[in-house]
């Protein structure tokens, strides 16, 4: 699809505001939807009416769950109040209610025998999404530097909400961290002979650290096997895997473990915070160790563990 002014416009602003670019490339994408079925009409155009029409059709024709449907809602809003500085005031269209759902975990056991079934460097990801509540895009993102093998914890950096964290670094993936830092310094040796050797880095350090950027400790701890050019600065650089590769292998290793539950990369981070509760750390650790800004948002793993039933036995089990 040709890149047209109005698109280019919103994405400067999307950039200058430093959204993430996976959330680039979804906000442009309800954006072009919402530009195509209003006909290709200017959005300055248009009002509140097209707006509340776009959502009713993706809702009832197009029937989108109402998480997304509220994304394309949040999309369009940002279109109008930053890029034309119009705000819609008077809509009667809400954003969708989402269902409260309670997560699905693995049991320790199923847990470690997904994690056994991983291959390589598949695994090493796996053993750190589970053992320190990681999600996958935060593992990917991890740089040599991160790990701290002395205090056996991990540097989570600009996370979700542009926070930074820190979490536990298992003793078990110590051993394999190494074996990739090692796999990780051959490559970028490589990458420096051939004349690159720089990493994918936010532009803003890319202008303070400079060639310094070149440095084995900036490089990711899972870089990709192929160099790319940055999609913000033009320059070639290595980024990390992408997260499509850990998320065949793990569905093959569902299936190998004979696990029926729908298991996702997230599913790990959810039985990293029901197993912790299960062993009985304090809530408020989970919370900091999950980067939660709220209690509230942890206290769903204690209905996972049934904590909410106050010990509760069923009457069948009363003897």
């Amino acid at each position: 699809m040709s890149r047209s002014p109005s698109i280019e416009s919103i994405r400067v602003v999307l950039r200058t505001k430093h959204y993430s670019l996976k959330t680039e490339k979804a906000y442009l994408h309800w954006i072009r939807r919402f530009i195509y079925f209003n006909g290709k009409r200017h959005p300055k155009d248009i009002g509140e009416l097209e707006v509340e029409q776009f959502l009713t059709h993706l809702a009832i024709e197009v029937k989108v769950s109402p998480t997304t449907q509220n994304q394309a809602l949040c999309a369009v809003i940002f279109m109008y109040r930053h890029v034309l500085e119009m705000d819609l005031t008077n809509m009667s269209f809400q954003f969708a209610k989402t269902p409260v759902r309670v997560p699905e975990v693995l049991s320790h056991k199923d847990a470690i025998a997904v994690i056994d079934k991983l291959q390589g460097v598949h695994k090493t990801i796996g053993i750190l999404m589970y053992g320190g509540g990681f999600r996958i895009s935060e593992v990917l993102k991890l740089r040599l530097k991160d790990f701290d093998f002395e205090r056996s914890t991990i540097f989570i950096f600009r996370s979700k909400g542009q926070k930074d964290r820190v979490t536990l670094f298992p003793e078990l993936a110590k051993d394999a961290i190494t074996k990739q830092i090692k796999k990780v310094e051959s490559i970028h040796q490589k990458d420096i002979n051939e004349g690159y050797g720089l990493t994918s880095l936010p532009s803003s350090l890319l202008r303070k650290y400079g060639k310094a950027a070149t440095n084995l400790s900036w490089q990711y701890a899972f870089p990709s096997t192929t160099r790319c050019v940055h999609p913000y600065d033009g320059y070639v650089c290595r980024h990390h895997l992408h997260q499509t590769a850990f998320r065949k292998a793990l569905r093959k290793a569902v299936q190998e473990a004979g696990i029926l539950k729908r298991v996702t990369s997230h599913t790990f981070r959810h039985s990293f915070a029901t197993r912790l509760l299960e062993t009985g750390h304090d809530i408020r650790v989970v919370q900091e160790l999950l980067g939660h800004d709220d209690v509230k948002t942890t206290q769903i793993y204690t209905h996972v563990l049934g904590k909410h039933k106050s010990g509760a036995i069923s009457p069948m089990d009363v003897r």
